[in-house]
């Protein structure tokens, strides 16, 4: 197999380059685009690697994060035999080690291209192969700068007494579902990410405008065939170049006068029980919301997180068992002060057992 790889840094043409490896081992190599840094790398330089990746034969390698399941660069190893045009351009190297999650290369023939970044591209057929990639191999795909996997996302645990009546008996199965964190929605690596969209899914501002960037183009494609989407009513699709695996749509109500009616009220709940919903349908089991309507639509967001709040634990109480994680997930601290305040309304902390000594 001859690969290619193009430095744009350091601007070194490195041409022919081979690698020796197993037969029976299924991998998929890296397409151009490969950036060498200085670093710990080989020859002193590193290879950052593009989003464009190809189905090829290659081991699976690398060291995993017991912790965060990251893998850590310095585990497997592949030797290469280096070609005297490539000595020539980075000097005697000889044999070297390569580390494949570092290298961008691309197969001479065969295989199909993941390209995130091209509004051309298939969506479907992308779609179907990131469907069929490992999490490690997704990972080297992710057009966001960094990410959260769910370990990483701290778990609901109350303290202290409630601010308030409690609107739900203690279930202490629940609460280790329930996260809330303060940040950007899109660095979530979880199953599905809530999307707070206008009715024609093609994107807008906000939550709905970053996610659609994130993403890349292919999710504006895929949105374009649903038909938009009505309030209060959720859309599955892929997520494309974020951490999550999938998107799902939903309507959130305007609130034009400021004052919240049942009508308002009962088509935010609809909003948070359809992508619940959805989720489950698609065996989804973490689900990440944003605040839905508290934007520009104009809902209070006290009263929002209220609807959010008894609908996700309504929704527990009678599914639990299918759905792991909850994340809510604020970008404001005022919202996050909201939510800390009144999850344990509804989240209680359990009686406290009395020491007998």
């Amino acid at each position: 197999m001859a690969f290619q790889i193009s430095s744009l840094a350091a601007r070194i043409k490195l041409p022919a380059l081979s690698l020796s490896v197993p037969s029976r081992s299924r991998i998929w190599s890296w397409g151009l685009g490969s950036e060498l840094k200085r670093g710990s790398g080989f020859a002193g330089m590193r290879a950052e690697p593009s989003r464009r990746l190809t189905a090829g034969r290659l081991p699976a390698l690398g060291r995993q994060d017991s912790q965060t399941g990251r893998t850590r660069t310095g585990g497997a190893w592949l030797v290469c035999r280096v070609s005297a045009r490539f000595g020539a351009a980075l000097g005697a190297a000889g044999l070297a080690s390569l580390h494949t999650g570092r290298v961008c290369a691309m197969a001479a023939r065969g295989g199909d291209t993941i390209d995130l970044d091209s509004p051309d591209g298939d969506w479907e057929r992308v779609k179907e192969l990131l469907g069929s990639l490992s999490r490690e191999q997704r990972r080297k795909l992710y057009r966001t700068p960094d990410f959260l996997s769910l370990e990483e996302i701290r778990t609901w645990k109350p303290t202290g007494q409630p601010a308030g009546e409690v609107h739900f008996k203690s279930n202490e199965s629940l609460n280790p579902k329930i996260s809330l964190f303060r940040g950007d929605i899109t660095k979530l690596e979880v199953d599905a990410v809530v999307n707070a969209a206008n009715k024609t899914l093609l994107g807008g501002g906000g939550v709905d405008g970053t996610i659609h960037r994130r993403a890349g183009p292919l999710l504006k494609k895929e949105c374009s065939t649903l038909g938009g989407c009505e309030t209060g009513q959720a859309k599955l699709t892929g997520a494309y170049g974020l951490p999550a695996k999938y998107v799902i749509h939903t309507v959130g109500p305007i609130v034009q006068t400021g004052s919240v009616g049942d009508r308002e009220r009962q088509a935010l709940r609809n909003c948070y029980w359809s992508c619940l919903e959805t989720a489950r349908a698609q065996q989804l089991r973490t689900v990440a919301f944003p605040c839905i309507s508290t934007g520009v639509y104009g809902y209070p967001p006290s009263e929002a997180a209220d609807v959010a709040l008894r609908t996700v634990r309504e929704y527990l109480d009678t599914h639990g068992s299918q759905l792991e994680r909850i994340v809510f997930c604020v970008f404001l601290k005022s919202d996050e002060d909201i939510y800390l305040e009144k999850l344990p309304l509804y989240f209680p902390e359990g009686p406290k057992v009395q020491s007998k000594l």
